[in-house]
C-alpha cells in the first residue's frame, strides 16, 4: 500500500480514539515545525533523497515524513509523486518561498508562518503583504447592488431604471 494512503488512513481515521488522534497530530505539528525551521535556514537549498533518507535526516519516522511531504507538496517548485510514493521513492523539498508562506497562512498554521526563520527571508512589510495577498485571494467580493432609482453606474447621469436597467 502506498505510504500516502497509510498516512491518511492513520491521521484521518474515523474509527480511531480521539485522544490518540490528538496526540498523533500534536507530535506531528512539533516535528513539522522543527523541519520547517531547519529548511528555512537555507531556503534556496533543495533537499533531496528517498523518503526513507529524508526521514532519517530529520530524525523522524516514515509516516511523519509522508505527512510532511503531503503538506509541503503544493508549495514545491517540482511536486513529488506523493500518491504512489514508497520508502525508496526519490523526493525533493525545493519549495517556492512565497507560495510556502501563503500556503501556511491559508492553512491557518500560525506556528509555521510566524517561525523566526522567516525574519531572515522576508522583512516584516513583505510578510504582511504576503499575508494580506493570501487572505484577499480567498475573500469573495460582491458588487454593490444597484437599485432602480440609483444613478446608473455607466455614468450617464440617468437613473438606473431609465438607462442600463431598462432591459434588466
Amino acid at each position: 500500500m502506498a505510504l500516502l494512503k497509510q498516512w491518511r488512513d492513520m491521521a484521518y481515521s474515523e474509527t480511531a480514539n480521539k485522544g490518540d488522534l490528538q496526540r498523533l497530530w500534536s507530535a506531528y505539528f512539533l516535528k513539522e515545525k522543527e523541519m520547517y525551521a531547519e529548511l528555512l535556514k537555507n531556503p534556496d537549498e533543495v533537499v533531496e533523497g528517498t523518503v526513507k533518507e529524508l526521514a532519517e535526516k530529520f530524525n523522524i519516522d516514515i509516516m511523519t515524513m509522508t505527512g510532511f511531504l503531503d503538506g509541503i507538496n503544493d508549495s514545491l517548485k517540482t511536486q513529488n509523486p506523493i500518491e504512489e510514493m514508497e520508502e525508496d521513492t526519490q523526493v525533493n523539498l525545493g519549495f517556492d518561498k512565497e507560495l510556502l508562506y501563503k500556503n501556511m497562512v491559508a492553512a491557518g498554521a500560525d506556528w509555521l508562518y510566524n517561525l523566526e526563520e522567516w525574519n531572515d527571508i522576508y522583512d516584516e512589510e513583505t510578510r504582511k503583504r504576503l499575508y494580506k495577498e493570501q487572505k484577499e485571494s480567498t475573500t469573495i467580493h460582491k458588487d454593490k447592488k444597484v437599485y432602480p432609482n440609483d444613478p446608473c453606474p455607466c455614468g450617464s447621469g440617468k437613473k438606473y431604471k431609465k438607462c442600463c436597467g431598462k432591459n434588466a
